[in-house]
């Protein structure tokens, strides 16, 4: 595998000696035995244990969760190998794994490279619904997931799994608050209505006015959040061969949005601060008959309404910003806001055999399924340089055939196989005249096979393919050849192990894989400027690149070392390139937000019975900001703790996250200028994230 581990020499050796200094720090997910607990995954098309599944993927559980003081899936994705995210909003709902995935969304239509599920629930592309509330785990499948979810997983898919009805998670009243006002208030509770009927219900309401002063306004919650979460789930058993689940579920946010700072600092100048709201409603009823001895029948239907309105001063400053100075009458005002109704409905419906049948001499598992998808998104931009609004409408529908065998060779090998195909259809019109249909056959699919050397680890190789779809671009000033791109193709190889050591003291996965990308969708830029005032536009546009690779090597392991101490922590190596130029001045270079490297060590010490001491370091390279310019983020190291104290059926927690007051950048612009100050000379500016923050929690566990 030398030809994957080579190109990380440079990093492996800088990281040396921070990893020497971190083994003295120990981690979580400690038992009763002192050994690592059974992790069942669930985003599979059955419930399997993590380490009998052949791909890589990570496992984020309530312990962790918990650890970070986690409210929303942005503030997990950085301990997870190979996965980043981009804000360019209140919440960093962009999401990449290993360099593949959006990084914005304004005025054109997406489709989405991770998928996002919520108990089962489809929120892909409207990831800010994916708050943390009574999370029991967050599962990520690293690479296409083309016969397990089809044309929105070619990176990945995200899998947040509540805790049910039933489960053992008990009842939980949590109050926390922090710096810059932070505050959280969540409860979930549950029971037995009868003795066919279980439910389970949460609710957390999040706020904090962010960590943005706004000079002109002399205001220091411009760039707020104000999130409210509830979820209500009933499970009914009126046999035992049939189970049903109902489950609703809401989210309100009500986030500003004041992100850019002329001066790259967190100190704004805007006299109209943005917003970032969302409402997303969503109804899912699944099945599960035993029809048969031989298999049973699971279904599920949802649908999803979301409301989302995304807004910002374009100009970042007020008018009279060059009052008095040489750049008099340079300065303009703008405000650009967007309007999304979603509204996304999805049949699945799947036959899952209950035993395996005898095929010539294996034992032959199958699952085989047919699904239909049906998502209409409107959208209304409100743009001050437009003379009247823009309105786009977006509809996509997707029904699929798909199946899955898993063949039982010997005691010691399977062979696992898959298979999808995929009809879409899509259309979209727009008040300039735009009309776009496109009608397409995608298929996708795995090959793997496992062995298991012994009971408590596994070797595999994957083979596997996924498909983007295709689309439009909706910014009519766009030449005719650039207004449509194609499909976006992947070929993923892998290899690798997992296994439980050490008399179930050390748990370990590995992989490394090579990913050959096709008619790679590439967002790119133009700018073009205004006939009326000294700014310019921004053209934001998808194309495609001939071909380009992502391979590289992820590593996890949790480790117990003693009854009072144990170790975790993941390693995330990266190497991408695009084949092709991107443009006359941007020659062949690595993809955008997809760091070389990305860590995470933690720890946590049992200094008594009712106190322990948590430790996390977390980092990653610098990376490029986007496809369309040259500027880059900058690499960096942040600390977290975290002290519990334990009595009874309380828990209290001291916890701060970026000790060290790092600065991170979290989305970046380059190659324009917007400070009328300078002329509106060209810089880049920055998203800056989370600085030094301090809080305290305290939980309390009732029956």
């Amino acid at each position: 595998m030398n030809h994957i581990i080579n190109p990380f020499c440079h990093c492996r050796y800088r990281l040396r000696g921070f990893f020497a200094m971190l083994l003295i720090l120990a981690g979580t997910h400690l038992s009763a035995d002192d050994s690592i607990d059974e992790i069942i995954v669930t985003a599979e098309f059955r419930d399997t244990a993590l380490l009998d599944i052949a791909t890589s993927l990570s496992v984020v559980d309530a312990d962790v969760i918990a650890a970070r003081e986690a409210r929303h899936l942005e503030q997990l994705l950085n301990i997870v190998p190979n996965v980043n995210f981009s804000s360019g909003a209140s919440r960093g709902r962009f999401i990449q794994i290993r360099g593949i995935g959006e990084r914005s969304q304004f005025i054109q239509p997406l489709n989405p490279s991770v998928g996002i599920l919520i108990d089962g629930i489809d929120l892909s592309g409207v990831a800010g619904a994916a708050t943390t509330m009574d999370t029991k785990q967050v599962e990520i499948l690293r690479g296409p997931q083309g016969t397990l979810y089809g044309a929105n997983a070619l990176a990945g898919l995200i899998n947040l799994r509540s805790n049910q009805p039933g489960d053992r998670a008990a009842n939980k009243l949590l109050l926390a608050t922090g710096s810059y006002n932070t505050n959280t208030v969540s409860a979930a509770m549950g029971g037995q209505l009868n003795p066919e009927l279980d439910y389970r219900v949460a609710l957390q309401k999040h706020s904090s006015d962010g960590y943005i002063e706004n000079d002109f306004l002399d205001r220091e919650d411009t760039d707020n959040i104000d999130e409210l979460s509830l979820r209500t789930i009933f499970h009914w058993s009126p046999d035992e061969k049939l189970k049903i689940k109902l489950s609703l579920f809401h989210v309100d946010t009500d986030n500003g949005y004041d992100g850019f700072s002329l001066d790259n600092t967190r100190m704004t100048l805007s006299d109209e601060p943005g917003h970032d709201r969302q409402r997303s409603s969503a109804v899912a009823l699944s099945g599960d008959w035993q029809a048969t001895e031989r298999f049973d029948v699971q279904t599920l239907f949802s649908t999803v309404d979301s409301d989302m309105e995304y807004g910002y001063d374009e100009d970042w400053a007020f008018p009279e910003i060059c009052s008095g100075l040489p750049c008099d009458g340079w300065a303009y005002s703008s405000k650009d806001n967007y309007l999304r109704d979603s509204d996304n409905r999805v049949i699945d419906i799947k036959l899952v055999s209950s035993q395996p049948i005898e095929f010539l001499t294996a034992q032959l598992d199958w699952v085989a399924g047919v699904y239909a998808r049906d998502q209409d998104e409107q959208l209304l931009r409100q743009y001050t340089y437009n003379t009247r609004d823009f309105g786009s409408d977006f509809d996509t529908s997707n029904r699929a055939v798909y199946g899955q065998f898993e063949l039982s060779l010997t005691d010691r090998t399977t062979l696992v196989t898959g298979l999808r195909f995929e009809r879409r259809d899509a259309g979209y019109n727009d008040s300039d005249g735009v009309v776009h249909r496109v009608d397409e056959n995608l298929v996708g699919g795995r090959l793997a096979v496992q062995y298991k050397p012994d009971q408590s680890s596994m070797i595999y190789a994957l083979l596997s393919r996924g498909y983007k779809a295709g689309g439009v671009n909706s910014d009519p000033a766009l030449a005719p050849e650039d207004r449509d791109f194609d499909t976006e193709t992947m070929w993923n190889v892998e290899l690798g192990i997992k296994g439980n050591w050490l008399n179930n003291r050390l748990q370990t996965q590995v992989s490394a894989f090579y990913q050959r990308r096709a008619d790679i969708q590439i967002k790119q830029s133009l700018v073009q400027s205004r006939d009326d005032s000294n700014a310019s536009d921004f053209i934001d546009y998808f194309g495609n690149s001939a071909e380009g690779y992502n391979r590289g090597l992820e590593v996890e392991f949790d480790w117990t070392i003693a009854e009072n101490l144990m170790v975790y922590g993941s390693l995330g190596l990266l190497s991408s390139e695009y084949d092709t130029p991107l443009s006359e001045t941007l020659d062949t270079r690595e993809q955008a937000h997809a760091p070389s490297y990305q860590f995470a060590l933690g720890s946590l010490v049992r200094l008594n019975d009712s106190l322990r001491w948590q430790m996390l370091v977390e980092g990653k390279d610098a990376f490029y900001l986007s496809s369309s310019h040259d500027e880059r983020s900058q690499s960096y190291r942040l600390l977290n703790t975290r002290l519990t104290y334990d009595v009874g059926k309380w828990q209290l927690s001291l916890w701060g996250r970026n000790l060290t007051d790092e600065e991170v950048i979290v989305r970046g612009f380059g190659g324009f200028g917007n400070d009328p100050r300078k002329f509106y000379e060209t810089e880049p500016y920055y998203q800056l994230g989370e600085p030094r923050v301090f809080g305290i929690s305290g939980t309390y566990q009732f029956n």
